[in-house]
Formats: structure tokens, C-alpha cells, sequence
């Protein structure tokens, strides 16, 4: 998982991240029906090609490098993993 949103995202959702991502890595899309269902954002780390341009954007600091995530939120990189695996369960 090369990059992950952690808890500053939650109540922010600033959308910044989305509008540069070259790959559409980040999801919800702001457009999705269930957008507001999400507390935050997340990164798919499958689709996600390492560039850096969404933690560059992001106004509240919440986007790291996998190995770059503070202490505090270490836990963040669990949550975006579990987002997107209940994403591909049957």
C-alpha cells in the first residue's frame, strides 16, 4: 500500500486528493451516491502508483507514505485495507 489517508481526513473529506490523482485512486469519488456514507477518503493500493501528488494537496496533512505514517495513526493503514478488501468480497 503505497500511500494512505489517515484520521485528519475524517470530517474533512476535502476532495483535493481525488482532483489530482492521476489514476483515480481515490475513492469514494465525490460524485458517488454513498459519498456521504464515509467518514473519509481512501487510497486504493492497488490502483495507487506511488506519485505523491495527493499527499501534496492535501489540506489537513492526512496522506502518507505507507512507511511514513505517524505512530498515532498507524492504525489508518488497516482501515484503508479493510475498505477495500469488503470492497472485493463477494
Amino acid at each position: 500500500m503505497p500511500y494512505v489517508i489517515t484520521e485528519p481526513c475524517i470530517g474533512s473529506k476535502d476532495t483535493s486528493c481525488y482532483d489530482v490523482c492521476p489514476v483515480d485512486a481515490i475513492q469514494p469519488t465525490p460524485d458517488a451516491t454513498d459519498f456521504d456514507n464515509y467518514d473519509q477518503m481512501f487510497i486504493d493500493p492497488v490502483a495507487c502508483i506511488d506519485c505523491g501528488a495527493c499527499s501534496a494537496v492535501c489540506p489537513v496533512e492526512a496522506i502518507y507514505n505507507e512507511d511514513d505514517v505517524p505512530q498515532q495513526w498507524q492504525s489508518s493503514i488497516a482501515i484503508n485495507r479493510r475498505h477495500f478488501e469488503a470492497q472485493q468480497a463477494p
